[in-house]
């Protein structure tokens, strides 16, 4: 923060949970945005903590039409934009014919519902499960903030030991970093249960390895009050309006 109190709008916005820093600025942009009744339009604009913020009524009902989808990703893909040849991104596979039968919503498929989804959120492409792809950047901003759980299965090579249960359960220490669950727990003898909120690069699999288990495959199957549920592999589904994180 500045000598004066100020900061920038955007930054502000994003506090205030209007929307995503990305949003923030589009907003901007385009003259959708008040600061105490009067529109701003210039990017860079500085606010002080006291002033009112608020979007304008065509802001809003462009936010309402921004979907969110859920969607079981498949081994092999990646959760977000391809960085290397060869790589898929989860999105692609969100198309009419991958759409759920089990899909309830009753929203009509558009061409721009494929347009700018980002994840909310990683799942390596070693694993597989439960993906938020969302063009709403206040659901992104929530899940990616590290207050909500998520939820996945581990199958592992071979039995755990109790000792390397409870190892798990404390959290570990890797290159410099403390990699933690919210709650560790077997399931059966190959299979654990983990817990996270804050979420690091290949987090489950770095604590195993730290502590000697070896991981077979990796599966989420929560995010927050959401489960992947009877959501078949490569297909999606509509985030609900009664649902929540």
């Amino acid at each position: 923060m500045s000598e004066d109190n100020s900061v920038r709008l955007s930054k502000r916005m994003t506090e205030l949970g209007l929307c995503s820093r990305r949003e923030a600025d589009e907003f901007i942009e385009q003259g959708l945005v008040k600061v105490d009744g009067v529109v701003v339009n210039v990017l860079g604009s500085r606010v002080r903590p006291e002033q009112q913020i608020e979007l304008t009524a065509a802001a809003a009902r462009e936010q309402a039409e921004r979907v969110t989808l859920l969607l079981h990703k498949p081994l092999g893909f990646v959760s977000g934009p391809a960085e290397r040849p060869g790589e898929q991104p989860a999105w692609l596979l969100v198309k009419p014919d991958t759409r759920s039968a089990s899909d309830r919503s009753g929203v009509v498929f558009l061409k721009k519902h494929q347009q700018k989804l980002a994840p909310a959120g990683r799942l390596d492409v070693d694993a597989s499960g439960l993906l938020v792809l969302t063009q709403d950047g206040r659901i992104a901003r929530k899940l990616m903030a590290g207050e909500v759980e998520q939820e996945y299965l581990v199958w592992l090579a071979a039995p755990a030991s109790a000792e390397q249960l409870a190892a798990l359960g404390k959290g570990v220490q890797v290159d410099d970093e403390t990699l933690s669950a919210v709650r560790v727990s077997r399931q059966s003898d190959r299979q654990l249960c983990f817990v996270l909120r804050q979420q690091q690069r290949r987090h489950i699999q770095r604590m195993c390895a730290a502590v000697g288990v070896q991981i077979e495959r990796l599966h989420r199957i929560r995010i927050g009050r959401v489960r992947l549920g009877e959501l078949a592999q490569g297909q999606w589904r509509y985030f609900l309006e009664n649902e929540k994180f």
